[in-house]
């Protein structure tokens, strides 16, 4: 029997950290052992999370399974997405880069290789948040 090949990434987004695993298959995604639609409450994250897939026109092509910790929905699509970016240059990587089929070429134009590095600014002493102060009272 021909040896099963698996493509493996990682992504963070925010305080997110997803561990994506991927094999050929018929286009199945588990989050933490659920049904992608199951684990994510809104599609919006579900069709977020499948851009790079759409992309390279892979939906039908790979199972995924993720391991994600950390965050809320937002965040976890996030890291979620810049893994399966990952894992598919991964299985990518013995193309071309520079044709116009290559995998990074499509997801780098579409701005999916670059991590998000945004995260929430800790809070100053003697503010209220991040940056907001106190209301200023004249008397």
């Amino acid at each position: 029997m021909a040896e099963k090949r698996i493509f493996l990434g990682t992504g963070r987004r925010k305080s997110s950290v997803a561990r994506v695993k991927m094999v050929p298959g018929k286009g199945k995604i588990t989050v933490n052992g659920r049904d992608v639609r199951e684990f994510f409450p809104y599609e919006t994250n579900v069709m977020d999370l499948m851009q790079p897939l759409a992309l390279t026109k892979t939906e039908e092509t790979f199972d995924i399974d993720v391991k994600v910790s950390g965050g809320g929905f937002t965040g976890q699509t996030g890291a979620i997405r810049l893994g399966i970016t990952r894992a598919l240059l991964e299985y990518d990587k013995n193309t071309d880069p520079n044709s116009e089929t290559s995998y990074r070429k499509i997801l780098k134009r579409a701005g999916m290789i670059t991590r998000d590095s945004r995260v929430k600014e800790r809070k100053k002493p003697g503010l209220k948040a991040a940056r907001r102060a106190p209301q200023f009272s004249k008397r």
